[in-house]
């Protein structure tokens, strides 16, 4: 894999890429801040591996960062990076910090075995809290998930998932905000009907006694990443402009639909 770009240099580029990426006057994360409000857990149901969603992220906790507000981001990243990811935030994300922190054995991962979660947009998004803190924002950045190699689809997998976010939540001062960003089936509020009985129960309906607000986040056009045999880019439906569908039915699955004009899938980390 190519060296990042320097820090300074890369947090500029991040920042115009959300300019870009974002419609105008009223774009995406505006939305999402106007329909989530006070809630103060924030989760985010994303198509692993765009280029789109860690900047949409990284918009989100510049702006709920102002004003000396406290807020953490939670990545669908094993516990056992936390240690990782909590050096180079501390760090001046130089060369040798970069290194430090990709070298794990989740990032290492590659070809068609690779789920989308580690990307380069994925490691510009760390270096873009990194930033955020450097300048005196009160933000961090944690994981949350299971090691490497559990059962992707198993609910033994959302439960400890669950309980990990509800510890690190409730571990927070009581106005400050965490953004969860996950795979949209764990972002769900409730299962479908013709969900598989070994999957009923998931990530986001453990937490549903917290100030918990779900966002599916959908896009008008474009591709992801899927692991459908192989991993691959997947396309999206494409679909006419259309406005956020909030959802207050008691079985919903989220509470908010969103449309980002486009998705395209993200540089992936293999070297």
């Amino acid at each position: 894999m190519k060296r990042w770009m320097p820090s300074a240099v890369l947090a500029m580029a991040l920042l115009c890429s959300v300019a870009m990426a974002s419609p105008a006057p009223d774009d995406t994360a505006t939305q999402i801040m106007g329909h989530a409000g006070d809630h103060r857990l924030l989760v985010l149901g994303e198509y692993h591996g765009t280029a789109e969603t860690p900047r949409l992220v990284a918009d989100l906790m510049e702006r709920y960062s102002r004003d000396t507000a406290t807020v953490r981001l939670a990545l669908e990243l094993p516990m056992s990076e936390n240690v990782a990811l909590a050096r180079y935030l501390r760090s001046d994300g130089d060369a040798h910090a970069r290194d430090r922190l990709r070298t794990s054995p989740f990032w290492s991962v590659k070809d068609d075995q690779h789920d989308g979660r580690r990307s380069r947009d994925m490691l510009a998004l760390i270096e873009a809290v990194r930033v955020l803190r450097a300048q005196g924002r009160d933000v961090g950045v944690a994981g949350y998930d299971e090691e490497t190699g559990v059962s992707a689809g198993s609910e033994a997998r959302d439960a400890a998932m669950a309980t990990h976010l509800r510890q690190q939540f409730n571990a927070l001062p009581a106005d400050a905000r965490m953004l969860v960003l996950t795979g949209n089936v764990h972002a769900m509020r409730t299962r479908s009907s013709d969900a598989s009985p070994q999957m009923q129960t998931t990530m986001a309906s453990y937490l549903l006694d917290l100030p918990l607000y779900s966002v599916r986040l959908e896009a008008l056009r474009g591709h992801f990443w899927a692991c459908v045999q192989p991993c691959r880019a997947m396309p999206l439906v494409a679909r006419p402009p259309r406005a956020p569908v909030e959802d207050a039915d008691l079985g919903r699955q989220y509470d908010l639909w969103i449309w980002m004009p486009a998705m395209s899938v993200g540089t992936l980390t293999d070297r």
